[in-house]
């Protein structure tokens, strides 16, 4: 069982605004509370993500530039993987056969 191409895309997204957040929080002096919860949220997302996105890979839901993407630049910048979601969603003028499978 697998997830489909949108939830990943929608998981990835929030995994994205979870960062931006915890990035708002460690800039903004006194919130180091909410430090440690977003940055908790954000280590457990990327692992979430990286368990989800190889699963997805392996059932071919996702092509393995889009897994690298979100499973090893996912760690430091998880707005690279939602960026590649979005990025393999757009018509290819290229071929038909790089639009993924839904």
């Amino acid at each position: 069982m697998s997830l489909s191409y949108r939830t990943l895309k929608r998981l990835s997204f929030t995994h994205s605004v979870i960062y931006l957040t915890l990035l708002t929080v460690w800039i903004l002096p006194g919130l180091h509370q909410l430090e440690f919860i977003f940055g908790l949220a954000h280590g457990v997302g990327w692992i979430a993500m990286c368990v989800l996105c190889l699963a997805a890979l392996r059932a071919r839901v996702i092509s393995l530039k889009l897994a690298v993407a979100v499973t090893v630049i996912g760690a430091v910048g998880p707005f690279v993987g939602t960026y590649e979601f979005f990025r393999e969603e757009r018509p290819s003028t290229t071929s038909a056969s790089s639009v993924p499978a839904r």
